[in-house]
């Protein structure tokens, strides 16, 4: 969420930031909804004044004996309170008005974060090239279906179609990946291992920023007024929902695995064959809180966190930034790990590492004392996935495939499986 005094102070500069990422946005109605709260907040003060004064002076009139002069007064008082009435309801609907504007606004852009489109994103550097195959690579479905890891026709029976089933190694594989890349950042990178709920409240998407502008992505228990976790991020953001963090203890790091949940509508084609793009996949996040000066610093140390899971998996990827237009709501920059595909010949997204600024932080009201000053302030949030699992487990079966179907697993993989090959 945006800080209405930075609107208030700088609506100019403010909605040029905003227009880097959608040339239609605006702010008039938050304008014209605060200008409004503060004449209301005004006025309500005013004759709360005013109710407070009549009231002590009825009663300083009916202790002198005036009846008459005090029930006139009380006549007088009764017009205050209706008045004031009316105002504070419509200054909660004008708060209310406010509010959702402010939420439905997205996060300010990063000055280093380019313009352009979606697939104009800038490639920061590379790991390893492409391999040479001297004959044509599988798609992981069908090396999926000839290895037995994966029954998809099995997974549309049960769920629809973009469901993953894994079988036998396949099964096997998915859970060692996840155990591994879970156990790599606590004992590596320093994290605090989080297994949290995958149902979760409409607040808690509220401040992650998945509501109320994308409510259709998300899968709802209507009931309970539950929602399925789509990203772990979701849930790891309300950890400290309302708390004061102390200084000293950031920053705090966090990693957790889940499986997620998006509805993903309107996606057809190559992209959503296999474990592309999937309604149901399994993802490792890490999440971080930290002091705002430290987090351009903090969100290089997760996108390196995340790109070590690669390098010890001996995958070719690449990095790169997001421009403003492809940004999440909640993102002030972005960056993408994306592994090589042999198999479809293109790079894919596995690995998405944001900083959110302040902006979840104020929808959830999570701040820190400093220590400097002893003021309250807004921590930073961020969050990258470490990794998510449908399209790595593509990786690993299509980058280390041989002119005969064959697949020879990472050694970190096959120490933990007991198996080197897949045949």
């Amino acid at each position: 969420m945006l800080d209405i005094r930075a609107i208030r102070e700088d609506a100019q500069g403010v909605l040029s930031r905003l227009r880097r990422r959608d040339p239609t946005l605006d702010l008039d109605d938050v304008l014209r909804a605060d200008e409004r709260r503060r004449e209301l907040i005004r006025r309500v003060e005013d004759l709360r004044r005013e109710r407070n004064e009549g009231s002590q002076a009825v009663a300083a009139l009916q202790a002198e004996g005036r009846r008459s002069d005090a029930q006139a007064r009380i006549e007088e008082l009764r017009s205050v309170s209706a008045e004031l009435k009316t105002l504070e309801e419509e200054l909660t609907s004008v708060e209310s008005s406010l509010h959702d504007a402010l939420l439905r606004l997205p996060a300010l852009p990063s000055d280093d974060v380019p313009d352009g489109a979606a697939d104009e994103k800038l490639v920061l550097r590379t790991w390893g090239s492409p391999a040479e195959m001297p004959f044509t690579p599988l798609h992981h479905v069908i090396l999926g279906k000839q290895l037995d890891l994966l029954d998809l026709e099995r997974a549309a029976r049960i769920a629809g179609s973009r469901f993953p089933l894994y079988t036998g190694l396949g099964a096997r594989l998915e859970m060692a990946l996840l155990q591994w890349m879970l156990e790599l950042h606590v004992r590596e990178h320093g994290y605090r291992a989080v297994l949290p709920p995958i149902l979760a409240n409409r607040e808690a998407f509220l401040v992650s920023g998945q509501l109320p502008k994308f409510e259709e992505d998300l899968y709802k228990c209507a009931e309970e007024d539950l929602y399925l976790n789509p990203t772990s991020e979701s849930l790891l953001v309300n950890l400290h929902r309302g708390e004061i963090l102390e200084a000293a203890l950031l920053p705090l790091r966090y990693v957790a695995y889940t499986p997620c949940f998006r509805r993903e509508a309107g996606t057809y084609g190559e992209e959503s064959r296999g474990l592309i793009r999937m309604h149901q996949f399994n993802k490792v996040e890490l999440f971080q809180y930290c002091v705002p000066e430290d987090s351009d610093a903090r969100l290089e140390e997760i996108v390196g966190q995340a790109e070590r899971v690669l390098q010890l998996l001996g995958l070719c990827y690449r990095v790169t930034l997001l421009t403003v237009q492809d940004l999440a709501q909640q993102s002030t920059k972005t960056v993408d790990l994306e592994v090589w595909l042999p198999g479809q010949g293109r790079y894919y997204e596995v690995s998405s590492c944001s900083n959110c600024g302040d902006y979840q932080a104020r929808r959830g009201d999570i701040r820190y004392r400093d220590p400097a000053d002893g003021a309250v302030r807004h921590v930073h949030t961020l969050n990258g996935s470490g990794l998510a699992t449908s399209r790595l487990f593509a990786a690993i079966l299509e980058q280390n495939q041989d002119e005969h179907g064959v697949v020879r697993l990472p050694q970190v993989l096959a120490e933990r499986l007991g198996v080197e090959v897949l045949r």
